[in-house]
């Protein structure tokens, strides 16, 4: 794949990382049940690692029924699961996930990826399938790349929706009823680099992965 993306000069240079004593991260309330955490560049080293996903996994290309005829998304991805015995990598993959784990008290043993190759790459609106007993389900997505906007909102619209600008390491939790109660989106845009959404579940259904 010919991707372009512009490494930010701020970047760490030691290699990937995370910070586990989740220093910079606000939360915001988004109704009275829902809420989304976000910590601004969660992840040091964040464009080494882009480019090791970008180049090392085995992505692929969904399709989905539209209008009686099947379109491919216009995003790759690529999928893991906690039952498949594999080994998350490269390891720094494995620490994120045992690191929200234990933040948020549930074990997060499915991590979805989803690359945006440029600014036509995108997410409809739509809220992650998740097990029906699961009523509170936690959600954490890890954006890497040029920022793009997620937007989120209450389903059956009519209110503004909430935007956060997500790339570079950046770390955003959904909690609460959020995806009981809200959907959100990736819009395109007229032009962006390349974009990589790492996103962590917990008891998901089989080959499910979430998207944003």
């Amino acid at each position: 794949m010919n991707l372009v993306w512009q490494p930010t000069l701020l970047d760490a240079v030691s290699g990937p990382d995370v910070d586990a004593s989740f220093s910079g991260l606000v939360r915001v309330e988004l109704d009275a049940t829902s809420w989304v955490d976000h910590a601004p560049g969660w992840v040091t080293g964040s464009d080494e690692l882009l480019a090791d996903l970008v180049a090392d996994t085995d992505w692929g290309q969904r399709s989905r029924w539209m209008y009686e005829r099947r379109v491919a998304e216009p995003r790759l991805t690529a999928g893991w699961s906690l039952s498949s015995g594999r080994p998350l990598e490269p390891p720094v993959l494995e620490r994120m996930r045992e690191v929200l784990s234990a933040r948020y008290g549930v074990t997060l043993d499915s991590m979805g990826l989803n690359l945006y190759r440029d600014g036509r790459d995108s997410v409809a609106w739509h809220g992650d399938r998740i097990a029906r007993e699961i009523a509170e389900p936690i959600v954490a997505l890890v954006s890497l790349g040029d920022p793009r906007r997620f937007l989120a909102r209450p389903r059956g619209g009519g209110r503004r929706s909430r935007p956060f600008e997500l790339g570079r390491g950046d770390l955003l939790v959904t909690g609460g009823t959020f995806q009981r109660r809200w959907e959100h989106s990736v819009p395109k845009v007229a032009a962006a680099g390349a974009r990589v959404s790492i996103a962590f579940r917990h008891n998901a259904e089989p080959a499910t992965y979430p998207r944003g």
